[in-house]
């Protein structure tokens, strides 16, 4: 039997890239709809999922444990479903069949989510949820550096992180009036849009992925995935900025809109407005954040957009009520974190090599899901802790402070991924 390195090799052997500049930019937005679909889905769930478990519970760490079962999942498939990606020879190719495999059980899970009877019942469907979700993901992210050339990988970000824009943007703000009309129709929603998006890459990419399907076992896989770890250190380096990048992320959009209406007691409409912004701030970054990477670098714009963000997250502390004009402040802020999770894979992308795609890509995945265990449950707590104390917010005041910790600890590191991505570019 093969072994993983030599699959994985030969594998991206035979998936060359697209390099004509038409079939490059023709598939940076057939990519950048999966990223709609998935974007959609968690976005739906972080935002309106919360509120309808307080018919259930009224505990903060509770609904944050429930929506930190994504983490679980995260951390645990993708160290498979990646590296099997990589090996995964047939005429579909390498890695749409998982994603194929995905997209029914996502569109499912997602139209019955609001209609559970008890928190375990619709605990249990988030789970099956969240596995369909990192069945899809890892492979989608292999495609990327399967399909693109090089020198589009930030603006490919860029149009991706723009769909995800869109997505944030129609999920909460969109999400918010159909959630005000009935609360299932943001899930029933969601469901067709996630399932149309995620069907665009699978019908359009075009991906030369052999034809003899291999599976060298869950334990090669493992292997694999620890050695990739263990020998490149950039990698390394960057998988563990990723999970505090993700935790800030997770942790806020699991209680943004409880902090508005809860928190600062303001109705839905101001937690819209407030998300409209991000939203916009987000599509600003992804819009112009792609191009200036290329040019000036990737981890030199990322180290610039995390002091704006995680300076800003420390500052949302201190709000104890609401005015108008914290949306201008919001707005930059939502730059700063847009830009840098906008060109985030960009930059692993110019770590990775070329035969380790999909395991990097599922251990990238993995560690998100470190985050997305770590952020929602450390915040849930916090607020949960410090109730009687910040009681003016009812503790919500915390969140911003916490989640701007992760920021701005890991800039040291970013400095040092800037030196090894000018070291590949100059390879």
């Amino acid at each position: 039997m093969p072994s993983a390195r030599s699959s994985t090799s030969s594998a991206a052997a035979s998936s060359g890239r697209r390099s004509p500049p038409d079939a490059a930019r023709r598939d940076t937005f057939v990519l950048g709809a999966g990223a709609l679909g998935l974007a959609w889905a968690l976005t739906t769930t972080s935002a309106y999922l919360p509120p309808m478990l307080e018919r259930y519970t009224d505990s903060t760490t509770l609904v944050g444990l429930v929506l930190a079962s994504e983490g679980f999942v995260a951390v645990t498939l993708p160290l498979v479903v990646g590296p099997w990606s990589d090996t995964f020879h047939t005429p579909f190719g390498r890695r749409r069949p998982f994603m194929l495999a995905a997209l029914g059980p996502m569109g499912f899970a997602l139209a019955l989510l609001a209609f559970m009877p008890s928190l375990w019942t619709t605990s249990l469907l988030l789970i099956g949820l969240f596995i369909a979700y990192y069945v899809y993901e890892p492979p989608y992210r292999g495609l990327y550096p399967d399909v693109l050339p090089d020198r589009v990988f930030g603006r490919a970000q860029g149009v991706q992180h723009v769909f995800r824009g869109i997505a944030i943007g129609g999920a909460l703000i969109g999400g918010g009036y159909l959630f005000h009309l009935w609360k299932p129709a943001p899930f029933l929603f969601a469901a067709a849009v996630v399932t149309g998006a995620c069907a665009v890459p699978i019908a359009l990419v075009t991906e030369d992925g052999g034809q003899g399907r291999v599976f060298l076992g869950v334990r090669t896989y493992l292997a694999h995935s620890w050695r990739v770890l263990r020998t490149n250190r950039e990698v390394a380096t960057f998988l563990g900025v990723n999970a505090a990048w993700e935790a800030t992320f997770a942790g806020a959009r699991t209680f943004v809109v409880l902090y508005v209406t809860v928190g600062l007691g303001e109705p839905l409409s101001t937690s819209t407005a407030i998300l409209a912004v991000v939203a916009g701030g987000y599509i600003v970054a992804a819009l112009g954040a792609g191009r200036i990477g290329d040019r000036v670098g990737l981890a030199r714009v990322i180290v610039v957009a995390s002091v704006v963000y995680g300076i800003g997250l420390l500052a949302g502390g201190l709000a104890t009520t609401w005015h108008a004009w914290y949306l201008a402040l919001i707005f930059v802020v939502a730059v700063g974190g847009g830009t840098v999770m906008t060109l985030a894979w960009g930059l692993l992308f110019k770590l990775m090599p070329p035969d380790e795609r999909g395991a990097i890509s599922g251990l990238a995945t993995t560690t998100k899901g470190i985050g997305l265990v770590i952020g929602p449950l450390l915040a849930g707590a916090v607020i949960d802790l410090l109730g009687s104390t910040l009681e003016q917010t009812q503790g919500y005041q915390a969140l911003w402070p916490l989640l701007g910790v992760p920021i701005l600890l890991a800039l040291p590191f970013v400095a040092r991924l800037e030196r090894a991505e000018r070291a590949a570019d100059s390879a």
